[in-house]
């Protein structure tokens, strides 16, 4: 198997997440489109001056799985089970 070598990108075509805002008085699905619709690609987008790419196994525990453990091991800081809708 070969090593992926990901697109050139260039930082100011990305959207800065940090500039994007969702009215919490949406219903979910309505949220999830207004976070579409503005940060333009979710799986690569920027943070300031950094570059974030999300990518996914192909195998695997659910996302929501792996985050419950997460917050559950009391490595975080700021996030908890309540942000996360639980």
């Amino acid at each position: 198997m070969s090593a992926y070598t990901p697109p050139k990108i260039d930082i100011n075509d990305l959207v800065d997440i940090q500039n994007v805002v969702i009215d919490t008085a949406l219903p979910v699905s309505e949220k999830k489109k207004a976070y579409h619709k503005q940060i333009k690609n979710p799986q690569c987008f920027r943070f300031e001056d950094t570059v974030v790419r999300i990518s996914y196994a192909q195998s695997g525990p659910p996302m929501k799985d792996l985050l419950r453990q997460y917050l559950m091991s009391g490595q975080h800081t700021e996030l908890t089970a309540t942000s996360l809708g639980n």
